[in-house]
């Protein structure tokens, strides 16, 4: 009888555990994966969201624009930035000087700002410069939550797994607004719907 109650109690907490992902994050179509030296890090897009930035990145994914572009930003306690895919690809003509300053060829987003999400661990938001209509290509990671960020950058997505490797990335100089000298990269991003 005991045994016929734990087995019922796990079928409800993992229809509850299941209930509170986003739907996105079964959907292979909105997931993204980013190989990085430890492994994969996959990531629920949210085109329910921000279905502008969504597409961009996707673009970008797809024409393999992310692959080997370093994390130039990171801020220990705060967010793993990178995505400038103009400046920060580690095989072609990084320019350490540069990097972060660019995005890609295609054009700025208008801000598609969210007043019902938060920026907590785990969530992926769109980096821009002081115009919220600037958002590009480059976004980042949030170690930790910073309240002070929502509803002022666009959400595109949560970490669903391998947040312990994001972790693992390389920090940058607290000194140097968390630039990094010999950075990590994202060896390979791919949308898994795309298979490997």
């Amino acid at each position: 009888m005991q045994l016929k109650k734990l087995a019922l109690f796990l079928v409800v907490l993992a229809g509850l555990v299941a209930a509170s992902l986003p739907a996105v994050a079964a959907d292979k179509e909105n997931t993204m994966v980013i190989t990085l030296k430890d492994g994969d890090v996959t990531i629920a897009l949210r085109p329910d969201l921000a279905p502008k930035h969504v597409a961009q990145i996707k673009k970008l994914v797809r024409d393999g624009a992310y692959d080997n572009v370093a994390f130039h930003r990171v801020i220990n306690g705060f967010m793993a930035q990178t995505g400038d895919v103009k400046f920060g690809n580690m095989k072609k003509g990084f320019n350490p000087e540069a990097v972060g300053t660019g995005g890609s060829d295609l054009p700025d987003l208008p801000a598609e700002f969210s007043q019902s999400e938060q920026f907590t661990r785990g969530v992926v938001g769109m980096a821009r410069s002081q115009d919220p209509n600037s958002a590009n290509s480059q976004f980042f990671i949030m170690f930790a939550p910073a309240p002070n960020l929502d509803g002022q950058y666009t959400i595109v997505g949560k970490v669903v797994s391998g947040m312990e490797l994001v972790d693992n990335i390389k920090k940058g100089d607290e000194a140097d607004n968390g630039t990094v000298s010999d950075p990590d990269r994202m060896i390979k991003v791919r949308i898994a719907a795309d298979g490997k």
